[in-house]
């Protein structure tokens, strides 16, 4: 079986010897660490590189019309990573599930999407440009994004990003979230 790897999964394998035997991976060429974040050609880095600081994102400047979208989210260092085919085209922060209400990991499909969804549990929140993953109503949608966990399950993303996001993807486009 092949392995999937993201930055998360690859920064912590580097700490252990062995990978992981919790689930198994596929391969994706993902960055392994916030300098391959800045030195990846479809992010200029500017002089000090990307800053990561909350509610901060970069999309690629040309985005590839051909291939399928991928996300691939990463709770530990709350990035939010977009693929088509096999090219990195845009990482976001994010707010992912607080303690006691964690974003539950795996592989996902996007099974709805709605410009303007609104919480099923939380008072009618409304969750702007909402891509449902979860049969519970886990989403990730825009949101305040304080740099860290902070949301009831949903993953929150900048507003901006959250809108071109809902452009790029379809309905079964494949979501993976770990941490």
């Amino acid at each position: 079986m092949s392995s999937i790897r993201s930055a998360g999964s690859l920064a912590r394998r580097s700490r252990r010897s062995t990978p992981s035997p919790r689930r198994p991976y596929l391969t994706l060429p993902l960055p392994v660490t916030q300098r391959a974040l800045r030195c990846s050609a479809p992010f200029p880095a500017g002089r000090r590189g990307w800053s990561r600081s909350a509610g901060d994102f970069r999309w690629a400047a040309e985005i590839p019309k051909d291939g399928e979208t991928k996300i691939v989210v990463d709770t530990l260092t709350q990035l939010f990573y977009v693929y088509r085919g096999d090219r990195l085209v845009g990482v976001s922060t994010i707010s992912s599930g607080k303690k006691g209400r964690e974003t539950p990991l795996g592989f996902w499909s996007v099974m709805l999407k709605k410009k303007l969804g609104y919480s099923r549990k939380y008072d009618n929140a409304p969750m702007p440009f909402m891509q449902m993953y979860d049969e519970k109503g886990i989403a990730f949608h825009a949101g305040p994004n304080p740099g860290y966990p902070a949301s009831h399950g949903c993953v929150r993303l900048p507003l901006k990003f959250a809108e071109k996001l809902f452009g790029l993807t379809k309905m079964g486009t494949k979501v993976i979230i770990e941490g």
